[in-house]
């Protein structure tokens, strides 16, 4: 299990790679408390790094886009974002201006019934999946201050190959990573879109203040509660998912305070279920091998038809037609926002 408030220094390389001549990292490093030798670094340091070399080179972006994401570019986009009605029209706006700031990477909203996608549009090769990460990173950061709420992922594509080191970015986006494919986006359920924009100044100002450590740890994923029940029924197939009362059990709880402690991340616990197996069927679906009764019988479900239903209700179109969109190499299909 990865400490939710560590960052790998596999990814303290990737964020000096292009920004600093590898002779330089240990003057870098020992300007941000960083340990050459460390395997893990506090990500309060990682933040500390980011921010250095931001003010350094005037980039928020690790000089990883010709253009440069000029230092003040979150502030800014989350300050117009802040003038928007809607949470979707917050993110479109966002990516609108992400996409003119940067030349090789373009990412813009879509959606697709109820799953919604940041979809980056790559110019050229694929780019290093650290640089789609750190967009993501930034955008999906946002997405869940907007909201005002933890977003979870759904799933993960990019189009370049899978790199050698994945556990951090299984943390920060989830276990339903996948590598070359067509497309590069990040799936979230589009429920969230419809949220009204009610952040203050104020409140903007705390959240910019926080930045970017916020978006390594606050946002994502913690090591909460909520985390231990996933991981929990992580450990075995839907079908066989303990009650409520079992999984309070096994943490030495009762069935009230677990619902109550769930109630205060703004989670419960039929949600998080919910949130696994929609993950999980993405993720099958993405296997153009497995027929659809395969993958029903695989969720826990009687049959392929209360399948098809449940996946209706959860994201507005059939498995056939998902399945049609994941595996499409293009996006004419979607509604570009």
């Amino acid at each position: 299990m990865v400490d939710k408030d560590t960052i790998s220094l596999h990814l303290v390389h990737e964020a000096l790679r292009q920004a600093v001549p590898a002779a330089h990292w240990p003057r870098w490093l020992q300007h941000a408390g960083i340990a050459a030798d460390a395997a893990r670094v506090p990500a309060a340091k990682y933040a500390q790094l980011w921010q250095a070399l931001a003010a350094r080179f005037d980039d928020e972006f690790f000089g990883m886009d010709p253009r440069r994401l000029r230092q003040g570019s979150l502030a800014f986009f989350c300050q117009g974002a802040l003038t928007q009605p809607t949470v979707e029209a917050a993110m479109a706006h966002s990516c609108r201006f992400m996409s003119l700031m940067l030349e090789r990477l373009a990412p813009r909203l879509e959606r697709h019934g109820s799953v919604a996608a940041l979809l980056i549009d790559e110019v050229g090769a694929p780019a290093r999946p650290f640089a789609c990460f750190t967009l993501w990173l930034l955008l999906h950061g946002a997405l869940c201050w907007f909201a005002g709420q933890r977003v979870p992922v759904l799933a993960v594509q990019l189009r370049g190959p899978a790199p050698a080191y994945l556990d951090d970015y299984r943390t920060l986006f989830g276990d339903n990573l996948a590598f070359d494919q067509p497309r590069s986006r990040l799936l979230f359920a589009a429920q969230c879109l419809a949220l009204p924009m009610r952040r203050s100044e104020q409140e903007l100002a705390v959240f910019l203040d926080q930045a970017p450590g916020n978006l390594l740890v606050k946002y994502r994923d913690p090591g909460s509660l909520a985390r231990q029940v996933r991981g929990l029924l992580r450990q075995c197939a839907p079908a066989d998912w303990p009650g409520a009362e079992a999984v309070a059990r096994q943490l030495g709880l009762s069935v009230a305070t677990l619902r109550r402690r769930l109630a205060e991340q703004g989670e419960s616990f039929q949600r998080l279920k919910d949130h696994e197996r929609q993950a999980l069927a993405l993720s099958q679906l993405a296997d153009a091998g497995l027929a659809l009764e395969t993958v029903a019988a695989r969720l826990g479900f009687a049959d392929s038809r209360s399948f098809y239903r449940a996946f209706r209700k959860w994201f507005g179109a059939s498995p056939g037609h998902y399945r049609q969109l994941a595996q499409a190499a293009t996006g004419q299909t979607a509604q570009r926002l």
